[in-house]
């Protein structure tokens, strides 16, 4: 690069290098001025054609300084050109880095105002989020605490029911105590099933056995005998049985348990002429009920023939409802004559009534009748006042014509 007023050409310019053409001529010629001068002082006959050389070089020299100074004035207009160019670009790239600079403050102005909207809008939603959480989170906590609660609840009634289980356990554990059990079990039902006076617990037969519970039906049947059993060892024994020996040793014990039931039932509690002809067998558990009917259904066949029915809680209940209605129709028949001397009397009264209705009918058209009459003698007084008030007398109708007067008797 070559600097001239300010101004860098490059090596390859033209310019360049016809100004290094120039300039080497003009070396090239002092140098030969030189070398002229140096020849001159040896031989001064060879000046004059020399000389003759020299205003011909010197004349061309001339000439290459007029050129230089062309080609300097041109540099020096192409130096300006350039300057004025370089100035105007500069001026444009400032132009256009101005209104990029102000389209890029107003894009980041408008993007600031875009985020600070977003901004404040995210605000707003994260506030109703954290409000609606908030409010989620107190509700979930309320419901939190209302669960735990009923948590609690259900673990203290656990509690309580794992000591009335224990308690259940000691009570059944013992065959007195399992036997007041099922009588208090059976007690229940039957007062909820039966009037107070349809029953009688704890009765005593005239064999002198005590009976659990003795309803009182009609005959026939007759008073029937319900007595409470619970083989509780032998149905445990069968539900823990582990192999087909256990098993058959535990329904064994089963039967046995059972028949001995049976028979001392029907032994005990069908007296003829006293009892009903059979009895109940009242087992307090279903689950037991259930295993007798599901695998020893000739047990049942043989409580049949031995006249012994076996009940649950729940077919207890069903057939005391039976029972109930057998009651009741039985007092219905006791009382039928009653019945129907109410009924008698109610008729009479029936037709007591019908006749007072038809006298008071026959009073109310009387009186309608004379309210009838005295609407109509007091319309007559009304007018008859009306006129009096105004002194129509002219148009009050003459009264009629006297009848003729009938001449009285001089008495003797």
């Amino acid at each position: 690069m070559i600097t001239v007023a300010g101004q860098s050409f490059p090596l390859d310019d033209p310019r360049v290098i016809a100004a290094a053409a120039a300039i080497g001529a003009v070396l090239l010629v002092l140098l030969l001025l030189v070398l002229a001068l140096r020849a001159a002082s040896r031989s001064a006959r060879t000046v004059e054609p020399l000389a003759r050389q020299m205003a011909a070089l010197g004349t061309h020299v001339q000439q290459l300084g007029q050129g230089q100074a062309q080609l300097q004035g041109g540099l020096q207009q192409v130096s300006d050109t350039q300057a004025n160019a370089q100035l105007q670009v500069i001026q444009t790239v400032e132009s256009r880095l101005a209104t990029v600079q102000q389209q890029m403050s107003d894009r980041l102005a408008d993007n600031a105002m875009r985020q600070n909207r977003a901004l404040t809008e995210m605000q707003e939603r994260m506030k109703d989020t954290l409000h609606g959480s908030s409010r989620q989170t107190a509700t979930s906590l309320t419901a939190l605490q209302e669960r735990l609660a009923a948590i609690d609840k259900a673990q203290d009634n656990i509690t309580k029911l794992s000591g009335d289980v224990l308690s259940l356990q000691d009570i059944l554990s013992n065959k007195q105590t399992r036997g007041a059990f099922g009588e208090i079990q059976l007690n229940d039902i039957v007062s909820k099933a039966l009037p107070p006076d349809a029953y009688t617990l704890q009765h005593t037969l005239p064999n002198g056995k005590r009976a659990d519970c003795l309803i009182h039906l009609p005959n026939p049947p007759g008073p029937i005998v319900i007595d409470s059993k619970f083989p509780l060892e032998p149905y445990e024994a069968l539900r823990r049985a582990d192999g087909p020996a256990q098993l058959q040793d535990a329904a064994r014990q089963m039967k046995t348990a059972l028949r001995t039931h049976i028979r001392a039932i029907s032994e005990k509690y069908i007296v003829d002429g006293e009892t009903a002809d059979g009895a109940l067998m009242f087992l307090p558990s279903e689950a037991v009920y259930a295993e007798l009917h599901a695998n020893f259904a000739d047990i049942v066949r043989e409580g049949f023939s031995a006249r012994v029915w076996i009940v649950s809680p729940t077919t207890c209940m069903a057939t005391l409802n039976t029972m109930r209605a057998i009651l009741k129709d039985a007092r219905m028949r006791e009382q039928a004559g009653a019945i129907r001397k109410e009924l008698g009397l109610l008729h009479k009264d029936v037709e007591r009534l019908g006749d007072r209705v038809g006298n008071l009918d026959r009073h109310f058209g009387q009186a309608a009748k004379d309210i009838s009459e005295i609407k109509i003698s007091a319309d007559k007084a009304g007018r008859r006042a009306q006129r009096l008030d105004s002194f129509d007398f002219e148009e009050i109708a003459p009264d009629p014509a006297p009848a003729e007067m009938v001449p009285l008797e001089r008495r003797r």
